[in-house]
C-alpha cells in the first residue's frame, strides 16, 4: 500500500494494483459461490416456508370449515336428540297415566267386589239373625203367653203358628206406624 501526501494536505492511502485483481477475484469467486449454492438454498428454504405458512393457513381454514360443519351436524344431532327425548318424556307420561287410570279402575273394582262381598255377608248375617231372633222371640212370646193364660200350648204346631202370627202382626206394625 502507498500512501501520497499532498503539499500541506492529509495523506492518501492508495492500494497496490495486484491487491485490487487479488481483491476482485476474491470478490467474484465469493459472488459464485453465493450465487450457485448459497442463494439456491436459501431460495428453497424461503419458498418452503412460505409453502408451510400458506398452507398452514389453508389447513387452518379448512379445518375451521371442517369444524363448522361438525358443530352444525352436532347442532342438529343435539335437536333431533332433545326432540327425540321429549318425545319418549310423552310417551312415558302417557304410559304413566294409563298405568295409573288401570291401577285406579282395578282398585275400584276390587273396592266394589269387596263392598258387594261384604254387603252379600252383611245380608247373610241379617237373615240369620232374624232367623234366630225369630225362634228365640217366638220361644219368649210363647212362654210369655203361656204364663199369662196360664197354660201351655201344647202342640209344636200351634206353637208354630201362634209366633208366625205374632211376627207378622210385627212387620205390618212398622209399616203403619211409618205410614201415620
Amino acid at each position: 500500500m502507498m500512501i501520497h501526501a499532498a503539499e500541506g494536505g492529509a495523506g492518501i492511502l492508495i492500494p497496490v494494483w495486484q491487491e485490487i485483481v487479488v481483491g476482485a477475484i476474491a470478490f467474484g469467486l465469493l459472488c459464485y459461490v453465493l450465487m450457485k449454492f448459497v442463494f439456491p438454498r436459501m431460495e428453497k428454504t424461503f419458498e418452503a416456508r412460505v409453502d408451510a405458512i400458506e398452507g398452514g393457513i389453508e389447513r387452518a381454514e379448512r379445518a375451521q370449515e371442517d369444524a363448522d360443519r361438525t358443530l352444525e351436524e352436532y347442532r342438529r344431532k343435539l335437536a333431533g336428540a332433545q326432540e327425540e327425548a321429549a318425545a319418549i318424556r310423552d310417551e312415558a307420561r302417557a304410559d304413566a297415566v294409563a298405568a295409573k287410570e288401570e291401577i285406579l279402575t282395578g282398585a275400584r273394582e276390587e273396592a266394589n267386589r269387596i263392598i258387594a262381598a261384604g254387603h252379600a255377608q252383611v245380608e247373610a248375617s241379617r237373615q240369620q239373625l232374624v232367623r234366630e231372633l225369630r225362634s228365640e222371640v217366638g220361644n219368649l212370646a210363647v212362654d210369655l203367653a203361656g204364663k199369662i193364660i196360664s197354660q201351655r200350648l201344647a202342640d209344636d204346631d200351634s206353637v208354630e203358628r201362634t209366633v208366625d202370627q205374632f211376627l207378622a202382626e210385627m212387620s205390618d206394625e212398622p209399616e203403619a206406624s211409618g205410614a201415620r
